[in-house]
């Protein structure tokens, strides 16, 4: 049995300090309850669809002043979830996982693989039909499914092992929301984009001058999220912008970033109302076992494309930046608990379904939804087997050197 070589300068999944540790473990908590409120809901959705069809879409149609519930579900309430996305992924740049470039370059590689390599076979796939269009729906990790289902099954992991799926999942989301405002965005209207632009100055000179008032912020968020809607961006993208000018490093005179408590405050609104709301209007998908079903070209790509490609990206984007570097495997990690993390990286679901709306409309878009349901729910469940397994490893072997397998 061999031995896992200590880690250089450059290592590879460095040992978190006890802040950081707490962080991540914390963030996880909370990602856990989100999770499963939002699987609830989407249970619910697709229960509801396969009875009653005609009544779940009436529903979903509905109109709630000037937009449908599915328009405010995947433009308002995932905007929400992006702010959050945008708070982590700025937190990690300058106090995070990401602040060193030796520590960001393997989950930042493994991320940007497991982007590309779903996409390719989804294209590979999908070659020569329209269909080609739905490439990114399998490219994007749903931050927190994942974190949920480590949180479940690995409550004796490595806390490296979690900071690098927290990572990986918000580098993930930041390359799938660059394609959603590059590639799914058609036309631009610049009145609208001007709007939005000043609105997220004004956001960002208010937390340079220190200023806490929420009822500052709140108009100029609903008036930015509302042009840049108006612009022909995506919404969420405003939801990025704003997270992504808050303050995560506190003053001498405070105890808590702005960011900090953001996230303590918007967590729980996130995770129990707009994600699940989200995943209750885009999930409700009448699942037809015909031929026809399983013939689809799209269907075959997005499973693949998260069963097989996920796995493969992030894992092929690891081993060729730890063979090719001096970044290393922790002492405390092998690469048999980052086969487990690569496969839970294959649960899509909020962003997929998201770029699946995207991309596709009538029976196309409901076979894309139907392959995130499936493609997510075997990502997930083989991943909780083999985490559950190295969980059970690492939990016999706590306190003693770590062996490679």
């Amino acid at each position: 049995m061999t031995r896992v070589r200590r880690a250089r300068p450059g290592k590879f999944l460095p040992r978190l300090e006890s802040g950081e540790s707490n962080f991540v473990g914390d963030l996880l908590r909370k990602e856990t309850v989100g999770g499963s409120v939002a699987l609830i809901a989407a249970v619910v959705a697709l229960i509801w669809a396969n009875i009653n069809l005609d009544s779940y879409v009436s529903l979903r149609e509905a109109h709630l002043g000037p937009f449908t519930l599915e328009t405010w579900a995947a433009d308002g309430a995932l905007s929400v979830f992006f702010f959050l996305a945008g708070l982590e992924l700025k937190r990690e740049l300058l106090v995070g996982s990401l602040k060193n470039i030796s520590d960001a370059i393997v989950p930042v590689a493994a991320a940007t693989c497991g982007v590309i390599v779903p996409a390719l076979i989804y294209a590979a796939i999908n070659l020569g039909s329209d269909t080609i269009k739905g490439w990114a729906i399998p490219a994007a990790t749903d931050i927190a499914f994942a974190l949920a289902i480590l949180a479940v099954v690995g409550s004796a992991l490595p806390s490296q092992l979690r900071a690098f799926l927290l990572t990986l999942a918000v580098v993930d989301d930041l390359i799938v929301i660059i394609i959603i405002a590059v590639v799914y965005t058609e036309t631009i209207h610049f009145e609208g984009l001007a709007i939005a632009i000043a609105g997220f100055a004004a956001f960002g000179l208010l937390q340079r001058l220190r200023v806490t008032s929420i009822w500052l912020y709140l108009p100029i968020a609903v008036i930015s999220w509302a042009a840049l809607h108006e612009s022909g961006v995506h919404a969420t993208i405003a939801g990025v912008i704003m997270g992504l000018l808050v303050r995560v490093i506190p003053d001498k005179d405070e105890t808590d970033s702005p960011a900090e408590r953001l996230e303590h405050r918007i967590v729980p609104i996130s995770s129990g109302i707009c994600v699940p709301f989200f995943a209750f209007m885009s999930a409700g998908v009448a699942l037809k076992a015909g031929a026809d079903l399983f013939a689809s070209p799209v269907l075959w790509g997005v499973v693949a494309g998260l069963v097989i490609g996920k796995p493969i990206g992030v894992l092929g984007g690891s081993w060729l930046i730890t063979r090719f570097t001096r970044a290393d495997l922790n002492e405390d990690v092998s690469w048999r608990d980052l086969i487990g993390v690569a496969v839970l990286a294959g649960v899509g679901f909020t962003v997929s379904l998201l770029v699946s709306n995207l991309s596709f409309t009538g029976q196309t878009l409901g076979e894309a939804k139907a392959a995130v349901l499936i493609g997510s729910l075997a990502s997930g469940l083989v991943a909780a087997v083999i985490l559950g397994r190295r969980n059970r490893f690492h939990r016999t072997t706590e306190g003693t050197t770590i062996p490679a397998g």
